[in-house]
């Protein structure tokens, strides 16, 4: 396992139905082609061997003789491979035959896994696991192969993870055990299949392993029978899947009449990290299951310089999304849609509670400021309320530059909301002279003096006009503490508190498109292109914006991913990194991505004394920073171990 990434592989051979001999060599093939790529573990269909549709030659000794042979065949195949293949071959015992799964491994059946919601065709071929009772050990050629406990849910641990098998009618079922395999423990499930195709077929078991895998929160290999089985009256399309926590990583193109094999990563401990945070996996109510519980080692090969080898060669296939918080397509409108509504729906209700008669917001002509006013211009129109109730001051300071300025009075003038022009700048050069300080010092004083200048304006107001003051601040400046403490730190409702900066771009562009007139969506489109800058430094000789916050604090993509893997995965900066030089290659070097992750631990520590005390906000995602929610921190916390790691890389 290499940086929490398992390499895993559904194969699908062509086969010919009886024809054990000619299977068990596609089998191989595909297990060698597996093995060359460094495939922990590979499975096949159910019934691969023989073919699943064989019929009434299930019952044919020269068939199950022909079986056995073929299975010794693919395990000799194993021996020295690094590689858990699971392979499905009937198998007779006392007059009965089952449908089984082996786990087969560096020469060796590991353990046999028989079938045992079997469908009433089946039936006439094939006895269900119960049959076998609960301790049973073979002693024909197979050797003392103990078969998995039919009560008890079994689990199989490897050196790097842990699986469990279940064929298709069971993973179909209304009470599949997989749930409770996943509950003990399980890091992957193997799910084996003989699915005929007809039309809806392939969708609905595609989306029953969307749904599975994220309820159970594990990787999910699926593998079904292909081209090569009978056609007398179905048509078996070859399905291979993989999924993880919800997410189809890959999958095959049905009705290929070649052998196939697709290849991925399941990110193991990504699937064990989102375990911890899911109380459902933390619950004590399963003690009494727990020990009906059944665990079984597959263990690894000892050949540490193959071991050491096959590190050295991890290549990682999957594509890591440079955008977490940012879905592309379709998805994105769904995502802007809903987010914006919970951002408006809980103004709505906390403007109510209050019984405030206006709001007051602050804006810039930055990003942050002018989604605060497009959610209270959303909100006041859902109350029925007139936007004139909404009171958009803008600040003029040392820095605010005309570009900014004008954006800001042109998307107040257009939504039609009430404007107010209120200048900071002799407020702050009388502070300056009571409190001793050099206007030409453009210091932390110089800057935060502005910021808190302009919140204790907006809370005057607020107070004047019987309103409350909406906080414009967004998840990635809480992260970084990018904010003066009790400045635009400080606010009576946060709407923005838990959208992250790349988010609020799309928002506000998907805004433009949906829900404004072309006057003001003219101006969100520009506003989007502005350099993100606090406008506290005067501007240079041109007029342009000096203070640029992404040159002091590093690019807000790339400050994104880390927190979204930070807090979503739980995941170390050295598994951050690694994942970084993947989803940015050829955009940012390693140097770079390496600085600016030891700036974000540095400062997501140093700056949680901000967080402690955040206003009200609602959350709209799976990550959010409030101490009351999500995230419960103590701010003089140590960022020693984290910090330590970075330096390391």
């Amino acid at each position: 396992m290499n940086y929490g990434f398992v390499k895993v592989a559904s194969a699908i051979p062509k086969v010919k139905v009886a024809d054990c001999l000619n299977n068990s060599k596609e089998i191989n093939n595909l297990i060698n082609k597996a093995d060359e790529a460094n495939v922990e573990l590979v499975v096949f269909p159910e019934l691969c061997i023989t073919g699943s549709t064989c019929g009434d030659l299930f019952k044919q000794r020269t068939l199950l003789n022909s079986a056995q042979k073929a299975l010794m065949e693919i395990m000799d195949n194993t021996r020295n491979k690094d590689i858990i293949a699971i392979v499905g071959f009937p198998y007779e015992y006392k007059n009965m035959i089952f449908n089984m799964a082996a786990i087969i491994h560096n020469g060796h059946i590991e353990n046999l896994v028989p079938k045992t919601n079997l469908t009433p065709l089946e039936r006439n071929w094939f006895m269900g696991g119960e049959c076998l009772g609960n301790d049973f050990y073979s002693t024909n050629s197979y050797s003392s192969i103990k078969f998995a406990h039919i009560q008890k849910p079994s689990i199989w641990a490897s050196r790097n993870f842990k699986f469990a098998i279940e064929f298709q009618d069971e993973f179909t079922n209304l009470l599949p055990q997989s749930n409770l395999k996943s509950l003990f423990s399980a890091d992957i499930i193997v799910c084996m299949g003989a699915n005929v195709e007809y039309i809806g077929r392939h969708n609905f078991i595609k989306e029953m392993m969307n749904v599975h895998s994220k309820r159970c929160t594990c990787g999910y290999i699926y593998a079904s029978s292909g081209y090569g089985e009978s056609t007398t009256d179905a048509v078996y399309g070859g399905s291979a899947m993989i999924y993880e926590n919800g997410e189809l990583l890959k999958e095959n193109e049905l009705f290929q009449m070649d052998s196939q094999l697709i290849i991925t990563e399941i990110d193991v401990e990504k699937l064990r990290n989102r375990k911890l945070k899911n109380p459902y996996f933390l619950r004590n109510d399963f003690n009494t299951l727990t020990q009906e519980f059944e665990e079984h080692e597959v263990k690894g090969l000892e050949c540490e310089n193959k071991k050491k080898n096959k590190k050295s060669r991890f290549t990682l296939t999957r594509s890591i999304c440079p955008t977490p918080f940012v879905p592309q397509g379709r998805e994105l409108d769904e995502r802007c849609n809903e987010v914006f509504n919970i951002q408006v729906a809980g103004l709505c209700k906390r403007i109510e509670h209050t019984y405030s008669r206006t709001a007051i917001i602050g804006i810039s002509g930055g990003l942050d400021s002018t989604l605060a006013l497009l959610v209270c211009v959303k909100a006041f129109d859902r109350l029925g309320r007139s936007r004139k109730d909404i009171v958009g001051v803008t600040m003029p300071g040392f820095g605010t530059t005309g570009r900014t300025y004008n954006n800001a009075l042109q998307l107040m003038h257009s939504l039609g909301v009430t404007i107010r022009e209120i200048s900071i700048k002799e407020a702050c050069m009388q502070h300056f002279s009571d409190i001793g300080h050099d206007i030409n010092n453009h210091d932390v004083t110089y800057e935060n003096s502005q910021a808190r200048e302009r919140t204790q304006i907006l809370m005057d107001v607020a107070n004047q006009l019987n309103g409350m003051v909406i906080g414009t601040g967004d998840l990635s400046e809480l992260a970084l503490g990018w904010a003066t403490y009790n400045g635009d730190h400080m606010s009576m409702y946060g709407v923005n508190a838990s959208v992250p900066k790349t988010l609020i771009q799309s928002l506000v562009l998907w805004i433009a498109d949906n829900h404004v007139d072309e006057s003001s969506a003219t101006t969100l489109r520009d506003i989007v292109d502005t350099p993100i800058s606090p406008e506290l430094i005067p501007a240079d000789e041109q007029g342009n914006i000096k203070q640029k916050t992404e040159d002091l604090v590093g690019p807000y993509e790339l400050h994104d991913f880390f927190l979204y893997h930070l807090m979503r995965n739980g995941f170390s900066p050295r598994k951050i990194f690694y994942l970084a030089q993947h989803a940015f290659e050829g955009k940012y070097n390693d140097e770079v991505i390496k600085k600016w992750l030891t700036t974000f631990c540095r400062r997501f520590f140093n700056q949680q004394f901000k967080r402690s005390c955040l206003p009200d906000g609602p959350k709209v995602g799976s990550v959010s920073l409030s101490p009351r929610g999500d995230w419960h921190m103590p701010s003089d916390a140590c960022s020693t171990e984290w910090l330590s790691e970075c330096d390391k890389i």
